[in-house]
């Protein structure tokens, strides 16, 4: 995997859209940088990794708390 991901490589690896992949960038939720004179963002893979990592954390946390039920009756 290359160093830094575009914000269509997130999308798609994440299975979102490109515009739901930008929200997570612009609400700093996912580090990014602009590069390049028209501000293209970036994704350092490894900044990547530690938003998926911190995810699971997040999901196992909730879980044990029972924040998550079944939603089928």
């Amino acid at each position: 995997m290359p160093r830094f991901l575009t914000l269509a490589d997130v999308a798609e690896a994440l299975q979102i859209s490109a515009a739901a992949a930008y929200a997570l960038v612009r609400s700093g939720e996912l580090p990014a940088i602009q590069v390049g004179g028209r501000g293209q963002w970036r994704v350092e893979e490894s900044k990547f990794q530690e938003y998926i990592d911190a995810g699971y954390a997040s999901t196992a946390e909730k879980v044990v708390q029972g924040k998550f039920t079944d939603q089928k009756n």
